[in-house]
């Protein structure tokens, strides 16, 4: 027989007393969640979003004096799914961590006091939304939304490992279906903006993905709702895509990265499976990346027949991995091989820098067909041609999780510079990076350690050519200036 919880509203005041019998043990299921430490400024359809991934939810109390609500799912099997989940991880709302567990009752009763019409309506709408049809009389069916807009800005930090946006469609596509979708760099950070049919539906992702990563402790997504309500895609490429046009053309985009390749990488994303209420730290990439050598397509006034005086290395070396050996091809001299420490830098390096110009031209970067570059034979002259460079004492990545992964950015017009001794002062930086003829247009010290400083350049282009020439460059005092792309501005 099963038991059935009879709240009224008016009990919110009372003494908590009144639950302390409610809360089953963790390991006895019931059809009703216990959420507690709710924000005091929740509302219904916030607490109806965390249970939206896992089935229907059938009834809904909110106790807005206690910061606690209790949920009724459709099923055993859905609130079992909704528990498990949320243990390994804990949603956030406003910074509140929310805490669920079974309730000691099988079903919910509410009463028609003003808070739980409010919350009837909530579910009401949901209803509506998710199945089409039209809401019972006398119910907005915008209620408990919030307004929410439909569109959602994704910002990506930590941008260790290529997100794309196939990427994004495949991991927001599991919350509803995706609409339009435009990626862009700005302040140095990959962002996009996506957008769903309905505000609910933004509001359920938003609470689902805000704070996750999308892969193993990197890629984590920062989620707001956009000011637009709606997004005017132009071009369906690799930077924007309108879903419900496939018909618009593609527009001008910058060279793209190789997907297949990348997909073959990386495998699927870290966030997202085929279960639709898995964690995003419970699924790590599946990293078994074997092309660590790249093909570099470069300039050929870059090359003077020597990969020891190839200066376009320090694009690679320090910036976006570690370069072991580096082979310039004999008979196509405008190509090398460059064999990086791993696979995965190999595609950081590619995804980072193909399509960038250098000297007016852009660059070509893909991934090889050979796993390692391999050395003359002892004895044989090639002319200088293959380097290795597995003892060099600048690999900086070289420990696993050095904090120089975290420190790998796009390319930018600003420039992160470290090791800088003492006795170098802001103008003589400045003179250094203006004597290639490239224009020098802020610079500043850190004001807590000015053994670095930020430097900005007129342009990006300037940037990669500076980055080129001066990084590794020696200051005197035993210090080599180490160069990097930044991801602020001056």
């Amino acid at each position: 027989m099963q038991t059935v919880l009879c709240i009224s509203s008016t009990a919110y005041g009372n003494d908590s007393k009144k639950f302390k019998g409610d809360i089953r043990s963790p390991g006895i299921p019931s059809r009703v969640i216990h959420m507690r430490k709710l924000p005091d400024d929740i509302n219904e359809a916030e607490v109806i979003s965390l249970g939206l991934s896992f089935g229907k939810v059938t009834n809904l109390l909110m106790l807005k004096g206690k910061n606690q609500a209790f949920v009724e799912m459709n099923t055993e099997d859905a609130a079992q799914a909704m528990v498990s989940y949320y243990a390994s991880v804990t949603p956030v709302i406003r910074n509140h961590p929310i805490f669920l567990q079974y309730s000691n009752h099988q079903e919910l009763k509410t009463d028609n006091s003003p808070n739980q019409v409010r919350a009837q309506a909530a579910l009401q709408a949901v209803n509506v939304l998710q199945t089409g049809g039209m809401p019972m009389a006398g119910v907005d069916a915008s209620a408990g939304m919030s307004g929410a807009s439909p569109v959602l800005r994704v910002i990506v930090e930590n941008l260790f490992y290529p997100v794309t946006l196939d990427v994004l469609h495949q991991i927001f596509s599991k919350f509803g279906a995706v609409l339009k979708i435009i990626t862009f760099t700005k302040n140095n950070q990959f962002q996009a903006l996506l957008q769903y049919s309905d505000g609910l539906t933004a509001q359920h992702t938003k609470l689902s993905l805000d704070g996750q990563n999308i892969y193993n402790a990197c890629c984590t997504l920062r989620i707001n709702f956009s000011k637009l309500t709606s997004l005017n895609v132009k071009y369906n490429n690799d930077k924007s895509r309108d879903y419900t046009r496939p018909d618009l053309p593609t527009g001008d985009s910058h060279p793209s990265i190789d997907h297949q390749a990348m997909a073959a990488a990386f495998g699927p994303p870290g966030i997202i499976s085929a279960n639709p209420y898995a964690g995003a730290h419970a699924f790590p990439p599946a990293f078994t990346i074997q092309q660590a050598v790249l093909i570099l397509k470069v300039l050929k006034d870059m090359v003077s027949n020597s990969c020891c005086s190839l200066p376009i290395l320090n694009l690679c070396e320090g910036v976006y991995g570690d370069v072991m050996r580096v082979k310039i091809l004999f008979n196509k001299k405008e190509n090398a091989l460059i064999q990086m420490s791993d696979g995965t830098q190999a595609q950081l390096a590619m995804s980072h820098l193909n399509g960038q110009r250098l000297h007016g031209t852009a660059l070509r970067v893909t991934l090889s067909k050979h796993t390692n570059v391999q050395l003359p034979r002892e004895g044989l002259e090639d002319q200088g041609l293959t380097k290795d460079y597995s003892n060099s004492p600048l690999h900086r990545f070289k420990k696993p999780g050095s904090k120089n992964y975290s420190n790998i950015f796009p390319p930018s017009a600003t420039l992160h510079l470290s090791n800088i001794p003492p006795s170098v002062v802001e103008d003589d930086l400045k003179m250094l990076f203006a004597s290639s003829g490239a224009m020098v247009k802020a610079f500043k010290f850190f004001q807590k350690d000015r053994k670095m400083a930020l430097v900005q350049m007129d342009s990006v282009e300037e940037a990669i050519e500076s980055l080129i020439k001066f990084h590794n460059h020696d200051l005197g005092e035993n210090h080599h200036l180490r160069v990097s792309f930044s991801k602020s501005t001056i």
